[in-house]
């Protein structure tokens, strides 16, 4: 019995059974909280107040849909195009489709490009909110809608946009379509289970504003410094900010602000984009330190688990196989191996196996009721596996923040190969 509970408190974690818990009370709490019903009645910032702000690098396959999509909700002079270092068709591309594009002749990597865009198209000065997206982002019909009420709130100085894996064009293997259904499920339990707790009005402990599809209040921009030195990604960094320098709330729903993003569909992108994530993570605990407060401790926790959970996960493969061993040998001779003995009587396979496959496959059952796609049931099987791929990534990437003096690349980028697809799905129907 201990090793299965073992097995299901590091699969499940503390964390999710406790943003989960906060979650059900805040839902509870709106429902019976008539003047904070959802939908808010309409915003007092409109779509003329909003600037588009997109930093692109190499993507003329997918940036003409991407610009139509926002468009479709903003005037069409509100929507810029930074150009990070193009040497494809993106600047020709987005100019066409009716973006204002700037050109940089250097890459920059994300963050500067979004810090150069800012600047030169004066943004700040010109609108209310600033919303950032990726080259591969596509909103839904009501993103404005209902996320810019949001604001309303003046303590509120970020809406975190809700991920949502864009399944079409569909993937063109069985393995693509594997991958990009465990990422959809990884949203679905970071922003369900996870997020939308952190973002209760009295905690605000959201630990990041995905930079693919959100919206900043624009006075704070000038107080955040996108593009410190040093960092792999600029969204981690951004959120710490707003908390280290007490700019204000961060607001999040699962049902606002939805935007759809092309996630990899190849085992080296999605290696790629991962360890990129989580050293741009690890790289701003270490720019930031902790400090007292909420966030802080939220942090510390999450980052507790996050390493005890790594570990073990990578010690469980070995730990069950020397137990299978162990239980094999034992079944056989009637004797017992000294070693493998004693790991399977302290860890017996059948417990270890329930205890990983049991608290995992409930999440993907989760993720199938959120997302109505039967057919992850299936794909759900093999997940577990991804989580050995995850904690490794993981773990890499915090040795590489801790020991690199200097990182490679800082903040340059390349982006996964894309899916090109002629058709623009701004109002794509937006998942239940």
């Amino acid at each position: 019995m201990s090793a299965f509970l073992i097995a299901m408190i590091v699969v499940l974690g503390v964390n999710t059974v406790l943003w989960t818990t906060v979650g059900l009370c805040r839902a509870v709490g709106s429902r019976f909280t008539r003047h904070r019903r959802w939908p808010n009645q309409g915003s007092r910032i409109g779509a003329g107040s909003v600037a588009v702000l997109i930093a692109a690098h190499n993507e003329e396959l997918i940036i003409a849909r991407t610009i139509r999509s926002a468009r479709a909700l903003v005037p069409h002079g509100n929507v810029f195009v930074v150009s990070d270092g193009s040497t494809d068709n993106t600047v020709k591309v987005a100019a066409k489709a009716g973006a204002r594009v700037m050109d940089l002749s250097r890459n920059r990597g994300k963050a500067g490009a979004l810090t150069v865009g800012i600047d030169h198209f004066a943004l700040a000065d010109s609108f209310d909110v600033v919303m950032l997206l990726d080259a591969d982002t596509l909103l839904a019909a009501d993103y404005l809608e209902t996320g810019l009420p949001f604001f309303d709130d003046p303590s509120v100085v970020a809406v975190a946009g809700r991920a949502t894996t864009l399944i079409e064009p569909a993937p063109r293997t069985h393995r693509g379509r594997f991958l990009v259904a465990y990422r959809e499920r990884f949203y679905v339990v970071i922003q369900y289970l996870f997020k939308y707790g952190q973002a209760a009005r009295p905690i605000n402990v959201v630990s990041i504003v995905p930079g693919f599809a959100s919206m900043y209040r624009a006075r704070i921009l000038g107080d955040i410094d996108i593009a410190a030195p040093g960092l792999a990604i600029e969204d981690f960094n951004m959120t710490f900010e707003v908390h280290a320098k007490r700019l204000g709330r961060i607001a999040f729903r699962p049902q606002a602000a939805i935007a759809y993003t092309q996630d990899p569909d190849t085992f080296a992108d999605y290696r790629k984009q991962l360890h990129r994530w989580t050293l741009g993570f690890w790289q701003t605990v270490l720019r930031h330190g902790f400090h007292w407060g909420k966030f802080w401790g939220a942090l510390g926790l999450y980052i507790v688990e996050l390493v005890f959970s790594s570990t073990v996960i990578l010690m469980l493969l070995p730990l069950f196989l020397v137990s299978c061993v162990g239980t094999l040998w034992a079944s056989v001779t009637g004797s017992e191996l000294a070693v493998a003995g004693q790991v399977a009587e302290a860890f017996p396979p059948a417990a270890v196996a329930l205890g990983v496959l049991l608290p995992d496959y409930v999440l993907t059952i989760f993720t199938v009721c959120v997302t109505r796609r039967p057919r992850y049931l299936i794909l759900g099987l093999g997940f577990p596996a991804m989580r050995v791929v995850d904690a490794t990534l993981c773990l890499r990437s915090l040795a590489q923040a801790l020991l690199s003096t200097n990182v490679p690349a800082a903040g340059t980028w390349k982006s996964p190969v894309r899916r090109p697809s002629a058709t623009a799905v701004a109002g794509a129907r937006r998942p239940l």
